[in-house]
C-alpha cells in the first residue's frame, strides 16, 4: 500500500501547534525577556551569610547538590578540594523530571523532597528549590542557596588540614574579572544558547561564548601564563570555568547547539581542564553518565524523545592529546 504523502497544511497546523506548545514549555523550563534571550532566575537565599560560628564542628552542615547541575559541581569542588568533609557531609539529590524538582533518595529531616525543605526555611511557594544548598545539620535551615556566593562561604569554611585559599587577597581584582566574565558568557552562556527562543537570540549568546573562550585561551597561551587562569595559583575562577568545559563535548555541543569550535581547537583550554579534572578529588565529582541521564533524559523541550545517546567515557575524552 502506497505512503500518502501529510498534506501541507497539515503540516504547517503541526509546526505551528508544536511552536506554541513549545514556547509554553520553555517558559516553565528557562524564562526570557521579550527578546527570546534566556534569563536565569535569582535563587532564594542568596545572601552571603556571616561564617557560621560552629562552622568547624564535625558534622555541623549538610551541603545538598546534584549531579548534573554545574552551579552545585563548582560548590561540590570546593568541598572537595579544600577537604571539608569533617563539617560537611555531602548529599546528592536526584531529579524527578515529572514533577519537575529535585528529591531526596531517602527523607531528609522528614523531607521528600527540595522544595519542602526550602518552605521549612520560609521560602515561598513560587520560588525554585535550587541546588547547591547549605543546610545547617541540627535545625534544617538554610543557610545559603546561592552557588557564586556558596563557593566564596566554602572558601572561608575552616579546614581540618591546611587547605589552599582559592581566593588569595593579592588576586581579588583577577578573579573578579574572569568570574564575571566567566559567569555571563559561558556558565551561563551554554544555556542562553540552549534556551534561546529564537535565531537572534542564540547568535548573540553563541558568538559571546566562543569569544570569551577565545579570550581564556589566549591569556592561557600567553607567554608565562598559568598554568591556572590566575598564574601559579589555583582559584575560584578556575573552579568556576571546570564545570562547564567538562560538560562541553558530552552535553552542550550536541543539546545546546554550542559546537562551533571543538575544545581540542583550544590547546591551552585543552590542556587547562587535564590539569584540574587530575587534581585530587575532581574525578569523583564528576558523573558523565548522570549528566548524559540528566539532560537528554529529563529537558523534554530540547530533547522531547527522551533517547539517551551513547558518548565516550569521561576519562578517556579529558586525558587524550588534542589531535595534531
Amino acid at each position: 500500500m502506497p505512503v500518502m504523502a501529510i498534506p501541507p497544511a497539515v503540516v504547517s497546523a503541526a509546526r505551528a501547534g508544536w511552536r506554541w506548545q513549545w514556547l509554553q514549555l520553555m517558559q516553565g523550563l528557562g524564562p526570557a525577556d521579550r527578546d527570546g534571550n534566556y534569563r536565569r532566575p535569582a535563587s532564594a537565599f542568596n545572601a552571603l551569610p556571616p561564617l557560621p560560628a560552629n562552622a568547624a564542628e564535625t558534622g555541623s552542615h549538610v551541603l545538598i547538590v546534584g549531579r548534573s547541575c554545574p552551579w552545585a559541581h563548582r560548590a561540590w569542588l570546593v568541598w572537595a578540594l579544600r577537604q571539608l568533609q569533617p563539617s560537611i557531609t555531602l548529599l546528592i539529590v536526584e531529579p524527578d523530571p515529572q514533577a519537575g524538582r529535585w528529591r531526596f533518595r531517602t527523607p531528609f529531616l522528614g523531607c521528600n523532597t527540595l522544595q519542602e525543605l526550602y518552605r521549612r526555611s520560609g521560602a515561598n511557594a513560587s520560588q525554585r528549590a535550587t541546588v547547591p544548598v547549605l543546610v545547617e545539620a541540627g535545625s534544617g535551615r538554610v543557610v545559603l542557596g546561592e552557588s557564586a556566593r556558596l563557593i566564596e562561604l566554602l572558601n572561608q569554611w575552616p579546614a581540618a588540614a591546611p587547605a589552599s585559599d582559592l581566593a588569595p587577597e593579592a588576586l581579588i581584582h583577577e578573579i573578579t574579572h574572569w568570574r564575571e566574565l566567566l559567569q555571563r558568557a559561558v556558565n551561563d552562556g551554554v544555556y542562553r544558547c540552549g534556551f534561546a527562543r529564537n535565531q537572534a537570540a542564540y547568535d548573540r549568546a553563541e558568538s559571546e561564548l566562543f569569544a570569551a573562550l577565545d579570550q581564556v585561551e589566549s591569556a592561557l597561551a600567553s607567554s608565562g601564563a598559568g598554568p591556572w587562569l590566575c598564574g601559579e595559583s589555583l582559584t575560584l575562577a578556575d573552579v568556576q570555568l571546570f564545570p562547564t568545559l567538562i560538560r562541553l563535548e558530552l552535553v552542550y555541543a550536541p543539546l545546546f547547539g554550542v559546537s562551533r569550535r571543538p575544545l581540542w581547537q583550544l590547546p591551552a583550554l585543552w590542556q587547562w581542564r587535564q590539569r584540574f579534572h587530575a587534581l585530587p578529588g575532581v574525578a569523583d565529582t564528576c558523573c558523565d553518565q548522570a549528566w548524559r541521564e540528566d539532560y537528554f533524559g529529563t529537558l523534554f523541550p530540547l530533547h522531547p524523545s527522551g533517547i539517551v545517546p551513547a558518548g565516550p567515557a569521561l576519562a578517556t575524552l579529558v586525558q587524550a592529546p588534542p589531535p595534531p
